[in-house]
């Protein structure tokens, strides 16, 4: 098996499931808009802003881990601010192979200079649209769907899922939960995935992060989740024998034979603390086990990372090759909010097609 670097990995197409908006700003897109707006940051330079976000989001604490997007949440609160964050979230991605993402936001985080959440939308799918054109003139090829999610601290969560299912044909591919689980489990939230149900909507949920196994039995028993935002700790539900023999438990079970994805996001589940160091992770047992993994960024910022990074990292940790990291792409391609015919295409067109020629180098 030949030896895998970044430069190769970095041309592989890839597909992202889990990555946030405010988690991926640009240092210096962070510094203009603050310019912009008077917004005060920790430091004046890209590269100490940088630093500043990275030495904040390493506090094994997911909590703190959040108090982090106070600052980029602060310059996405007008119309050029959001489309800039948009725009230059596809061309980076698009820049690391990404041929297929899905980024999420929270809509009701962007209203403080006076937008409407549809007006927050618009502005968003707008950059993601410039981001898509700009790619495409340079001779790259990358699609961008829209994640809407409300913040599960908060009481809007049914109004976000009617927005969702309101923009669905204009980029808006799915609904989602995200911030702190800790006494905000995905139950108290049941309207709005019933409705999304109802619409027959897509939606993801933040569950198996910072909390054990009953915040991931609600998401799959009572909410009906179609993936699994993390799910790292569903591990908590395998016992591993002396001998490596793996014992899973009635939800692992369920989770593994329902095809449930895992959208794991390897350097920031060491970040906030769900696993203790990356050779600890829970990535490669899972993967062993046939669960539907998924790799992912998570906060590209925050993680000072990249698809490139996440998989590199993996790579050292356990040994994977262009086979491994091929099945992990088509994972997440059969696990996106998009219609099967095009789930299908970019599988039989891009993705197979981009790794036989790694894996035959």
């Amino acid at each position: 098996m030949n030896e895998l670097t970044a430069p190769q990995v970095r041309t592989a197409p890839k597909v992202l499931l889990h990555d946030h908006l405010d988690g991926g700003l640009r240092p210096a897109t962070v510094l203009d808009l603050a310019d912009a707006c008077g917004h005060t940051l920790p430091a004046d330079t890209a590269t100490g802003l940088a630093r500043w976000f990275r030495q904040s989001a390493d506090s094994g604490s997911l909590v703190r881990y959040l108090e982090t997007f106070e600052h980029t949440v602060a310059v996405m609160q007008t119309a050029d601010g959001l489309e800039r964050v948009a725009r230059e979230c596809v061309e980076d991605l698009a820049a690391d192979g990404v041929v297929y993402a899905e980024v999420r936001f929270a809509p009701e985080q962007h209203l403080e200079r006076g937008l409407t959440l549809d007006e927050v939308v618009e502005h968003v799918l707008e950059g993601f649209r410039s981001g898509e054109s700009a790619v495409a003139a340079t001779g790259g090829r990358i699609r961008v769907g829209c994640l809407l999610t409300a913040m599960r601290h908060a009481a809007r969560s049914r109004e976000i899922a009617e927005l969702a299912v309101r923009f669905r044909d204009r980029g808006v591919a799915g609904f989602d939960i995200a911030g702190a689980e800790a006494g905000y489990p995905p139950s108290r939230h049941l309207d709005a995935f019933e409705y999304m149900r109802a619409a027959n909507a897509h939606f993801t949920i933040h569950a198996g992060e910072a909390f054990g196994l009953p915040s991931i039995h609600e998401a799959v028993a009572f909410c009906g989740t179609d993936r699994l935002g993390h799910g790292v700790r569903i591990v908590d539900d395998i016992t591993v024998a002396d001998d490596g023999t793996a014992t899973l438990g009635l939800l692992a079970n369920y989770v593994r034979d329902k095809r449930i994805p895992l959208e794991l996001c390897p350097s920031s589940n060491v970040q906030t603390g769900a696993v203790a160091t990356l050779e600890d992770h829970p990535f490669d047992l899972l993967a062993r086990l046939r669960f539907r993994v998924t790799v992912n960024t998570d906060n590209r910022l925050m993680s000072d990372t990249t698809m490139t990074n996440e998989m590199m990292r993996l790579v050292e940790a356990f040994g994977y090759g262009w086979v491994d990291l091929e099945r992990f792409t088509i994972n997440a391609m059969k696990s996106a909010f998009l219609p099967f015919d095009q789930r299908l295409e970019l599988i039989d067109d891009v993705i197979k097609p981009g790794y036989a020629i790694l894996i035959g180098a």
